[in-house]
């Protein structure tokens, strides 16, 4: 039975239909979160040859950069799917998809404070230095809570966009003459 399975190209055809749905969920948010974590890193950089890397209020566009690629990545998730997506899976691959350009980013995050500028930790906490114990430690954990915390809230956000509406189309009247 198997022989006439793999003879006849069904079963062949099978395993490369599932190999495609999980190649799907699992490759499609790793690359995502490869591009939003370049997009981050490149932001950060650029920032940082004009010296605006130590002001907070810049890195409220990370949330813009993130929130496109998340939701880049849900959209062709959903195109690839057709009727087949589901909540539940576009919501898992907003969330890797954000989770995994926060743990790359966070990574080039502590080494850069440690190693390629050791004084950016100093010149970001001016204010909080004199009134608070802050260690690499404790700022590198501050950014990836952000980052999975702006991760979830976003993915939530846009699977609102994308989830199936559950209202009934409305028939047209016609009118009775």
């Amino acid at each position: 039975m198997i022989q006439y399975f793999t003879r006849s190209g069904l079963m062949v055809k099978f395993i490369r239909n599932q190999k495609n749905k999980v190649m799907l969920k699992i490759a499609l948010p790793i690359r995502f979160g490869i591009a939003i974590s370049a997009g981050l890193i490149a932001y950060f950089l650029v920032l940082a040859l004009f010296g605006l890397h130590t002001n907070p209020l810049f890195s409220l566009f990370n949330g813009v950069i993130t929130g496109f690629g998340i939701y880049e990545a849900i959209k062709f998730y959903k195109l690839s799917k057709g009727k087949d997506f589901e909540y539940g899976d576009g919501f898992s691959v907003g969330v890797v998809t954000g989770f995994v350009a926060t743990i790359i980013f966070t990574a080039f995050f502590g080494l850069y404070a440690e190693n390629i500028n050791p004084e950016f930790l100093s010149n970001m906490i001016t204010a909080w230095e004199t009134t608070y114990n802050t260690s690499l430690g404790s700022v590198i954990f501050v950014v990836a809570i952000m980052g999975f915390a702006t991760s979830t809230v976003l993915t939530l956000s846009f699977m609102q966009l994308f989830k199936p509406s559950w209202n009934l189309k409305k028939k047209p009247k016609t009118s009775q003459a």
